[in-house]
């Protein structure tokens, strides 16, 4: 059942009002693949703009705090941590980003976990693109999430 329309099929936001608080949290990643030369300076911290993954982990961050502005059916929400995380593949070229959002509530962190990655990827996007236009960002999934009715779901 979609939860985000009602019988007459218009667009509302889900009443939570009646659902039990519980712990939740939720896993995301995804990747941005670029070519050598900018990978290696990422790496060795030396692109012009500054610190790409200092400025990344914060905009993930602050992008998960801010994504009931930016999604309509989104819940403004508490968010007791946020966590942005990026691992070096060298084989690929690529730099996987992984968020951790968590909340006592409601409603679920899936969306701002989401967000948060996407936002994270896209600032490293926006501090490299002088030296590479061509890179990639791909795979932004929900890797997993704990809390609420359903319980737990991992992506496998």
């Amino acid at each position: 059942m979609l939860t985000h329309f009602n019988e007459d099929g218009k667009a509302v936001m889900v009443d939570v009002t009646e659902k039990k608080e519980t712990k939740r949290v939720a896993i995301t990643s995804g990747k941005i693949t670029m070519n050598l030369e900018t990978y290696n300076k990422v790496k060795e911290g030396t692109i012009e703009k500054g610190d790409v993954l200092g400025v990344a982990r914060v905009a993930g961050i602050m992008a998960a705090k801010k994504t009931s502005d930016l999604i309509p059916m989104c819940h403004p929400l508490f968010l007791t941590g946020v966590e942005v995380e990026f691992d070096f593949l060298d084989e690929d070229l690529t730099i996987q980003a992984r968020v951790i959002v968590k909340t006592f509530g409601k409603t679920g962190v899936e969306m701002e976990a989401l967000t948060g990655v996407s936002t994270a990827l896209l600032t490293i996007y926006d501090m490299c693109k002088a030296m590479d236009k061509t890179m990639l960002i791909s795979d932004i999934k929900l890797c997993k999430k704990t809390g609420g009715k359903s319980g737990e779901f991992i992506n496998e």
